[in-house]
C-alpha cells in the first residue's frame, strides 16, 4: 500500500464486506495498527483483526474501544498504553456520510442510535422523518428550558415566569394568549401554517414582534399569540426555540456520539483537554474559492504558501473549500481533463514547499458549483478522476464531503461551504430584527445554531437527502462553525461557539488562520 488513503480506503471495504459500520476513532486505531506491517500489501493482518472480531463483538457497530483489546492482543502488548500517541488522536477528519444518526424516543425519552445502512434514495416516508426528528430534537431541547418547563409545584415558586407550552391542537378549545412550538409550512400559496405533531393552524405574522434570526420557511419557531374568529393565529410574539449550554447537552445525553468522533471516559476527556491546551502552535489555514482555473489564483495560493514555508512552525492543516472552478461544473462544463491537470498542478506547487508537504496535512472540500453527482447536501468527496495525480503527489491529502467534521483532541468544528447568507436573506419572511443587531452574519449564526441545523432552508430552495439530513446537525453546538461563503469576511461569537467565514480568496483574497487550541480567528488578507 502506497500512501495512507490506500490503507484507509481497503481497511472501509474489508469491514464493509463483513457487514460492519466503522466509526472514525476505530479506523484511525486499526490504521495505527496497519502501519505495524508495511509489507502486508494485502491486507492479511486486517483479516486476522476480523476474524477476532467477529469472534468477541456482536453489534454491526465498531468503535475504537471494541478494536484497541484486540489490537494489543495480536501485537502482544497487553501493557501497552490505551491510546496511541499519534497525530492520528489529535485530528480525526469526520465525512458527513459516516456521521451516526440517533433518533429520538419521545416515550423513553432518549436517542436512539440507527445501526442499519441508509440508502442514498430514501423511501417516501424518509421525507415526512425529516421533519417529524427535527421537530422532536428542538422538541426534547425545549423541555429542559425553565422558561417553558411546567413547575412541579407552586407557579410562584419558580424563578422564572412559566410559558407552558400548547399543543396546536388544542388551540380549537382554549382562548387567550397562547404559546406554541412548529415549523413554518406554507401549504397553499401565500398563506403560511405553523405545524406540530398534532395539527397545523394557520398564522399572521404582520404585527409580530420578532427576535434576532432570519425567518424563512422551514424554520422552527415559538409563538405566543391568539386565536382568532376567522381561525387564524395572530402571532404577537415569536423567536427561535432558545438554546441549551452544550454542557448541558452533554451531560443529558453522555451515552450519545453525535459528532461521530468517538466517545471517551471522563479520564480520557481530561487527559486529551490538557494536550489541546498545550497545543499552541497547532494552526489550521482556511481558504475558500481557490478557482484552480484562474492563473491570478494561482499566483496568489503560491504566495500564501511560499509565506508559510518559511515561518518556524508550518500550519498543520490547510483547509481548501470549494468552488475549485470559476465556472459551474454542470453539465455544460466540458473540461473535466484540465480540471484534473489543475489539480495536478496544485499538487506539484505544494511539492515544490517540502516543509509543509511534510509536516502539514491538506484537506479538500467541495463547493456548490464543484463536480459531483447533484447540488444536493450533503455533497460528496470531489471525484477521484479529478483529484488522482493530486493524490499520487500529495499522500497527505484528505478529500472528504460538504459539510464535513474535524475533531482536534475534545474540540469540535464542523465546516460548510454554501453561499448561505445570500440564500437565507432572500427567503425570509418577515423583516429581521434591528433591535439587537443589524449585522446579517449575526443574524445567519443566531438562527442556525437556534436551529441546530446548517441548512434550515425549504428542500425546495436547497435539497437535502432525507436520510442524511442528520449530517447537518448541530447537536450539541459544536466549539467552532466555518461557513465559507462568498459574502466578506466575518466573525462572531455566540453562546460559547465561534463562528466565522474566511471570505472568498479568489474575489478578496481573505483567508483565516485559525488556532483550535484558544479559538482565535486571525483574519488576513494579500
Amino acid at each position: 500500500m502506497s500512501s495512507t488513503s490506500q490503507k484507509r480506503k481497503l481497511i472501509q471495504k474489508k469491514f464493509k464486506n463483513r457487514s460492519y459500520k466503522l466509526k472514525v476513532d476505530a479506523l484511525d486505531e486499526i490504521l495505527v495498527f496497519a502501519d505495524q506491517f508495511p509489507d502486508d500489501a494485502d491486507g492479511e493482518a486486517i483479516d486476522l483483526l476480523l476474524d477476532n472480531l467477529q469472534e468477541s463483538h456482536e453489534s454491526s457497530t465498531v468503535d475504537a474501544e471494541s478494536v484497541r483489546g484486540l489490537i494489543n492482543r495480536l501485537l502482544g502488548a497487553h501493557n501497552a498504553p490505551e491510546e496511541p500517541t499519534t497525530s492520528a488522536s489529535s485530528l480525526a477528519v469526520i465525512d458527513a456520510f459516516l456521521v451516526p444518526k440517533f433518533g429520538y424516543d419521545a416515550v423513553k425519552k432518549m436517542f436512539n442510535e440507527h445501526t442499519k445502512s441508509l440508502p442514498i434514495h430514501g423511501e417516501a416516508y424518509a421525507k415526512t422523518a425529516l421533519y417529524r426528528e427535527r421537530f422532536m430534537l428542538l422538541s426534547q431541547r425545549v423541555s429542559r428550558a425553565e422558561h417553558f418547563t411546567r413547575p412541579a409545584f407552586d407557579a410562584e415558586m419558580s424563578q422564572f415566569e412559566n410559558n407552558e407550552i400548547s399543543s396546536i391542537q388544542s388551540l380549537i378549545s382554549q382562548r387567550g394568549r397562547k404559546w406554541v412550538m412548529g415549523v413554518i409550512s406554507q401549504l397553499e400559496d401565500g398563506h403560511f401554517y405553523l405545524e406540530d405533531l398534532s395539527a397545523s393552524v394557520e398564522i399572521d405574522l404582520s404585527k409580530a414582534k420578532i427576535t434576532t434570526g432570519f425567518f424563512t420557511e422551514n424554520t422552527i419557531i415559538l409563538a405566543e399569540g391568539e386565536m382568532q374568529v376567522n381561525g387564524i393565529f395572530q402571532v404577537i410574539t415569536c423567536g427561535f426555540p432558545p438554546l441549551e449550554d452544550r454542557d448541558k447537552t452533554l451531560k443529558t445525553h453522555s451515552e450519545c456520539d453525535f459528532f461521530g468522533g468517538g466517545t471517551h471516559t471522563k479520564e480520557e476527556t481530561i487527559r486529551l483537554a490538557d494536550l489541546e491546551r498545550q497545543a499552541v502552535d497547532d494552526t489550521y489555514v482556511i481558504l475558500s474559492d481557490i478557482w484552480l482555473d484562474d492563473e491570478e489564483v494561482i499566483g496568489k495560493l503560491k504566495t500564501v504558501l511560499d509565506g508559510f514555508e518559511r515561518v518556524k512552525t508550518v500550519p498543520s492543516l490547510f483547509v481548501f473549500m470549494g468552488n475549485f472552478c470559476s465556472r459551474p461544473c454542470n453539465l455544460t462544463f466540458g473540461s473535466y481533463s484540465s480540471l484534473r491537470e489543475q489539480f495536478g498542478k496544485l499538487g506539484r506547487m505544494i511539492e515544490n514547499h517540502p516543509k509543509l508537504k511534510e509536516n502539514s496535512r491538506f484537506l479538500f472540500i467541495p463547493g456548490p458549483d464543484d463536480a459531483g453527482p447533484s447540488t444536493v447536501l450533503p455533497r460528496c468527496a470531489l471525484p477521484n478522476y479529478l483529484t488522482e495525480e493530486l493524490r499520487n503527489i500529495i499522500p497527505n491529502a484528505i478529500f472528504s464531503s460538504n459539510p464535513c467534521r474535524v475533531k482536534f483532541y475534545n474540540q469540535e468544528i464542523v465546516f460548510f461551504r454554501q453561499d448561505l447568507l445570500y440564500r437565507m436573506r432572500r427567503s425570509c419572511l418577515v423583516t429581521p430584527s434591528s433591535e439587537e443587531t443589524e449585522d446579517p452574519f449575526k443574524h445567519l449564526v443566531y438562527t442556525i445554531t437556534h436551529q441546530s441545523h446548517l441548512c434550515p432552508l425549504p428542500l425546495m430552495v436547497q435539497p437535502i437527502i432525507w436520510n442524511y439530513d442528520h449530517s447537518l446537525r448541530l447537536y450539541p453546538t459544536p466549539y467552532t462553525i466555518v461557513l465559507g461563503d462568498k459574502s466578506e469576511q466575518a466573525v462572531c461569537r455566540f453562546g460559547g461557539t465561534t463562528c466565522f467565514n474566511p471570505g472568498s480568496f479568489s474575489t478578496d483574497s481573505t483567508f483565516v488562520a485559525y488556532r483550535p487550541s484558544n479559538q482565535k480567528v486571525e483574519r488576513s488578507a494579500l
